[in-house]
C-alpha cells in the first residue's frame, strides 16, 4: 500500500513538473490601421504541448466569421507602404516561412509555418476557441508577430494569393 502511494505521488510530481516546463507566451492583440496600433481587443496565449503550439484566444470586438490567422516574420505591427500608400501591419512582413517554401498550404501542409488554423469569431464578436498549430513551438515564434486578417483563408494561393484573407486588421508582437 505504502509503495503505491509513493508511486502515485511521484507520478503526480512528474506531471506537474512537465506542465510547469511548457513554455507559455501571452500576446497582447490590438486593432491596427494605416495609422498604427489602436485599441486592445484582448490576448492570445501560446503554449507548447506535445501536439504542437496551442493557441488560446480571448478576443472581442471582431467581425463574426472565420478570419485568416498567421505568424508573420517580423516583431512589428506598424503600417508600411503599399503602392505608395500606408497599409495596416505591413511592417510585420510576410508569413513566417523559414524554409522559403513560397507555398500557402495551411497549418498541416508543407508550406509556410506561419499558417495557423482559422480564428473563429462568434456572432457576439468574441473569439475563444483554442486551436493547435502542429508544426510550431514557442521558440520558433518568439520575436515575430501574430496577425488577424479581415476575411477567411482557403489555405491556397488560388484564386487569390495567400488564401484571400484580405487586409490585416489586428496584430500582436510575440515577445
Amino acid at each position: 500500500m505504502r509503495y503505491t502511494v509513493y508511486v502515485f505521488m511521484i507520478a503526480v510530481l512528474l506531471v506537474l513538473a512537465g506542465s510547469a516546463s511548457a513554455e507559455q507566451i501571452v500576446v497582447q492583440m490590438n486593432l491596427i490601421s494605416d495609422q498604427g496600433s489602436g485599441a486592445s481587443i484582448g490576448t492570445v496565449t501560446l503554449t507548447d504541448t506535445p501536439q504542437g503550439l496551442t493557441i488560446a484566444p480571448v478576443l472581442s470586438g471582431l467581425k463574426p466569421g472565420n478570419h485568416g490567422f498567421h505568424i508573420h516574420e517580423k516583431p512589428e505591427c506598424t503600417a508600411g507602404l503599399m503602392n505608395g500608400k500606408p497599409a495596416p501591419g505591413l511592417a510585420a512582413g510576410g508569413h513566417y516561412d523559414p524554409a522559403s517554401t513560397g507555398k500557402h498550404e495551411g497549418p498541416v501542409g508543407n508550406g509556410h509555418l506561419g499558417d495557423l488554423p482559422f480564428l473563429k469569431v462568434g456572432a457576439d464578436g468574441k473569439a475563444t476557441e483554442t486551436v493547435v498549430a502542429p508544426r510550431l513551438k514557442t521558440g520558433e515564434v518568439k520575436g515575430r508577430s501574430l496577425m488577424i486578417h479581415a476575411g477567411g483563408d482557403n489555405y491556397a494561393d488560388v484564386p487569390e494569393k495567400l488564401g484571400g484573407g484580405g487586409g490585416r486588421i489586428a496584430c500582436g508582437v510575440i515577445k
